[in-house]
């Protein structure tokens, strides 16, 4: 069977192209908008406190298959696939293709070219932006926004070093289905600092473990590499060096540096082995 988290379909609606593949009442192409807040909850059901599932970045594109008249939307995610409910609000037409995105963990978005202006909106790491023209040290998106030259990349701008990128949240708050500085989840870490490298990545540790790298061996597992990627059922940590690790993870309640050893046997303790140790 289909993973419902990546089909968009139900008893009563699907996916056009799902058609022939699922049963449903009727199929709908969907329409075509980007998220417009700096980050939008998809949620597992059409109400504000339901399980936040994943978060979409400003600018992505998704596919809207369903809306109620209580201001949700049933959605497919561009760039994972992931399917979900945002609020109608977060989207937006798309517009202009985006130029540019966010390469600091988080920036400020001014409404001048003035650092002591109230900001308008706080923008996180791989938000995506069309930027018309620069003014002195900022880029100026089409929405008259001034974000600090320095804190936003090239489109196709690509960090050197996954890793580097996770250890940056180091001390953010874990958040069940987050993926921005202010709350992140094992696998948000993952997927947010591989995407800045250049590597598409699936959202959850189940679809990580299957989709990335190559297991391995017990003999090579004795000497991990820096970007190695430790499973357990429903978590993923990034190995930093030969001993020490970096996750999200809810015994700390945050992103944080651990001995392997040790976390492996805490989480041990808790009732979870090492299901697979996978190398990029």
């Amino acid at each position: 069977m289909d993973d419902p988290r990546l089909t968009p379909s139900r008893g009563d609606i699907a996916a056009k192209y799902l058609e022939g593949k699922v049963s449903a009442e009727r199929f709908v192409a969907g329409e075509e908008f980007e998220i417009a807040h700096a980050l939008a909850p998809l949620r597992e059901a059409p109400r504000s406190d339901a399980t936040l599932l994943t978060q979409a970045l400003k600018g992505e594109r998704v596919t809207i298959y369903d809306r109620n008249s209580e201001g949700f939307a049933w959605a497919q995610l561009g760039s994972d696939g992931y399917v979900g409910w945002l609020p109608d609000a977060a989207l937006a037409k798309p517009s202009a293709t985006p130029t540019h995105k966010v390469t600091a963990l988080r920036t400020f978005a001014f409404p001048g070219p003035s650092i002591k202006l109230p900001p308008v909106e706080t923008l996180p790491l791989g938000a995506r932006l069309n930027v018309a023209r620069e003014d002195g040290a900022f880029a100026v998106t089409r929405e008259g926004w001034h974000l600090p030259r320095r804190h936003v990349g090239g489109i196709d701008a690509i960090e050197d070093d996954f890793v580097t990128v996770a250890e940056r949240f180091i001390g953010t708050p874990y958040l069940w289905g987050g993926k921005s500085s202010l709350g992140i989840d094992c696998s948000g870490l993952v997927q947010v600092a591989l995407t800045a490298a250049g590597t598409g990545c699936p959202r959850d540790s189940d679809m990580q473990q299957e989709g990335l790298g190559r297991e391995l061996s017990a003999t090579e597992a004795r000497k991990l590499q820096r970007g190695d990627l430790i499973f357990w059922k429903g978590h993923v940590a990034i190995v930093r060096d030969a001993t020490t690790i970096v996750h999200a993870n809810a015994h700390h309640m945050a992103t944080v540096i651990e001995h392997a050893t040790e976390a492996i046997a805490r989480i041990k303790a808790a009732g979870s082995d090492v299901v697979a140790i996978k190398r990029l």
